[in-house]
C-alpha cells in the first residue's frame, strides 16, 4: 500500500480513506478492537474511521502507518480527507451529521442549525463575531444553510428536535426574521419532515440545563453524541456516555409539549412576531 497514489480529493476522500483503512486492517489480520488498542482508542472509533463518520487526524494517521506497515500512505492522505468548509471545532460533527440516519437534538438558546433560515443564520453568525468581514459571514451562512439540504430528502435522516421556549422567544435578527424561521419549522413539521417539540418554561428544571446536545445514529457505525460550547465542540462515542445522553433526550422529550401542541405554539408565536404583538 505504501506505493499507492494519493487519494483523489474530488471523490469522497474520507470514504476512500476509510475503505483503505479497512483493507489494511483486515490484511494485517486485526479486528477493529485490536487495532484500537494499539492506538489507545476504542474499536468503535476505528469503525467510525472506516465508515467515514470520523475524520482521520494526523496523529492517528502516523500511528496507523506504523501499526499497519503502510509507509506514509495515511499520513499523506489524511489532509485531503480533513478539508472542510466548517469551523475546526464543528467540522467533524457536520460531516458525521451528513451521514446520520437519525439525529436527535436539544437546543436551549437558539434554533438548531438544520432548522435555520438564511436570515436567522446570518443574525446568529453576526452576533457570534460582530467584527467579521461580510464575506466571512456569507461563507458561514452558506455553510450552515448547506447543512439544511439534508432535509430535502422526503424521509431521511430522521430529525427530532426539542426546542427550548427561550430559543423561540429570543428575538434574533428582528421580528420578521423570527416569524420566518418559526413558519419554516412549522412547515417542516406539518409535512412530517421533522419531529419538533417545545420544552416550555413551565417544565422547570430538566436534564440538559448545562447545554445543547445532539445524538446521531448511523447505518454502518456506532452512535455518536456531540457536545458544544462557545467556539468549541467534541464528538463522543463512549457507549456509557451515549446511553446516558440518550436517556437525557428522552426525558426532555417527555417533559416537552406534544408535537401537536408544540406546532400550535410555534405558529402562534410566528403570527405574534409577524403582527408585532408578543404576549
Amino acid at each position: 500500500m505504501a506505493g499507492q497514489k494519493d487519494l483523489d480529493p474530488s471523490s469522497s476522500p474520507r470514504a476512500l480513506l476509510g475503505a483503505e483503512l479497512r483493507h489494511a486492517r483486515e490484511k494485517a489480520g486485526l479486528s477493529q478492537e485490536e487495532l484500537g488498542q494499539r492506538l489507545f482508542v476504542s474499536g468503535s472509533f476505528i469503525g467510525q474511521l472506516e465508515a467515514g463518520t470520523r475524520r482521520m487526524l494526523p496523529e492517528y494517521a502516523r500511528m496507523l502507518d506504523v501499526e499497519l506497515g503502510t509507509g506514509d500512505f495515511f499520513t499523506r492522505n489524511c489532509g485531503a480527507a480533513a478539508k472542510s468548509r466548517y469551523p475546526e471545532h464543528f467540522a467533524e460533527a457536520a460531516e458525521a451529521e451528513a451521514r446520520a440516519t437519525a439525529i436527535r437534538a436539544y437546543a436551549p438558546m437558539l434554533i438548531p442549525g438544520l432548522l435555520q433560515t438564511p436570515a436567522y443564520a446570518r443574525a446568529v453568525n453576526r452576533a457570534h463575531d460582530p467584527t467579521a468581514p461580510e464575506e466571512t459571514i456569507d461563507e458561514w451562512v452558506d455553510g450552515r444553510i448547506a447543512r439544511t439540504r439534508l432535509l430535502d430528502h422526503p424521509t431521511k435522516p430522521l430529525l427530532w428536535a426539542v426546542l427550548d421556549e427561550a430559543a423561540l422567544r429570543r428575538e434574533t435578527g428582528g421580528r420578521a426574521v423570527m416569524a420566518e424561521v418559526l413558519r419554516h419549522i412549522a412547515e417542516l413539521s406539518r409535512r412530517g419532515r421533522v419531529i419538533a417539540q417545545v420544552l416550555p418554561f413551565s417544565a422547570g428544571a430538566h436534564t440538559a440545563m448545562e447545554g445543547p446536545l445532539k445524538l446521531m445514529d448511523f447505518a454502518d457505525a456506532p452512535p455518536l453524541v456531540y457536545f458544544e460550547g462557545v467556539g468549541t465542540g467534541r464528538l463522543e462515542d463512549d457507549p456509557a456516555t451515549v446511553t446516558q445522553l440518550r436517556l437525557a433526550f428522552e426525558l426532555l422529550a417527555a417533559s416537552a409539549l406534544s408535537p401537536e401542541k408544540s406546532l400550535a405554539l410555534i405558529e402562534t408565536l410566528a403570527q405574534d412576531y409577524a403582527h408585532e404583538e408578543l404576549p
